[in-house]
């Protein structure tokens, strides 16, 4: 019988290619979506619902839940709905992988291990920080699985971003005093599979190698694209008077003795990979 996966989250960029991922591996998949459908038939369901969720997985039955979903500015989507994805998923005995975020740190200490407790200093780092405090109660087996800045095949909010930015579709600069350590959406969603078949429980950092600027990140996507990088507006984020972190790294080094997935640095993938514009 074929192990059945559901991807919480799955019409979003990180959703979207665990669940292609995981099918491409031989699992069955079934995936939600709330407001948009991506490419895979998404089942609609919103997480804010705590019977809908609880209603769903039992008709999935899945073993392993993948919980991808995200809503930057509703704290019943974040906290609340992360909450009811793992009591669904413990009521049916799933293993059960939470996506958190870097977010929850306040960038003070610059770099975090996974023994690092949560001082978020924004709205969207403190939902993540008790979304994560949820899941570790419902699920002390779950996966806490932080990560950063999401980029790959074109998809990704920064990637989005930049173009935005040379087109002048929006307004607004890429920060050059804002350090991170991007991933690859394919490591990611590779990292997650194979966490899907051990019994990791508890937190783990899962980014990439090089810490980078925003600024810098979308120098490699414009050239990536074929873009001018001059057109990209620079600013700092210590002259915006801004409270979200500046240099924020995410160590990785129990995920790269853990996983087989190696996790590249955007300076490599973004270098190697090649996408329609």
């Amino acid at each position: 019988m074929t192990d059945r996966m559901l991807v919480v989250g799955a019409s979003g960029h990180l959703g979207r290619k665990t669940a292609a991922r995981a099918m491409a591996a031989g699992w069955m998949v079934v995936g939600t979506c709330f407001s948009s459908a991506g490419e895979l038939g998404e089942v609609r369901l919103d997480i804010r619902d705590a019977a809908a969720v609880r209603e769903l997985v039992r008709r999935v039955f899945p073993s392993v839940v993948v919980h991808t979903a995200a809503g930057r500015d509703d704290w019943r989507v974040i906290a609340d709905g992360a909450a009811h994805v793992a009591a669904a998923a413990y009521s049916v005995g799933a293993r059960l992988l939470h996506v958190s975020s870097e977010a929850v740190f306040s960038g003070r200490e610059v770099e975090y291990d996974e023994t690092a407790q949560p001082d978020p200093v924004y709205f969207y780092g403190a939902a993540k920080a008790a979304a994560e405090t949820a899941v570790r109660a419902i699920d002390p087996a779950a996966a806490v699985v932080r990560t950063s800045l999401i980029v790959g095949d074109g998809r990704g909010a920064h990637e989005t971003l930049t173009h935005d930015l040379i087109a002048g579709r929006r307004s607004g600069a890429l920060f050059t005093d804002q350090i991170r350590k991007p991933v690859h959406v394919d490591d990611l969603a590779d990292a997650l599979l194979e966490l899907s078949g051990n019994d990791y429980r508890g937190v783990l950092n899962v980014a990439g190698t090089d810490p980078i600027s925003r600024y810098d990140l979308g120098v490699l996507v414009a050239r990536r694209d074929g873009l001018d990088p001059a057109l990209i507006p620079a600013a700092r984020a210590a002259d915006q008077g801004l409270s979200v972190p500046a240099d924020l790294r995410l160590r990785t080094g129990r995920a790269e003795a853990l996983l087989c997935t190696r996790l590249r640095g955007a300076q490599e993938f973004l270098a190697g990979e090649s996408v329609g514009v």
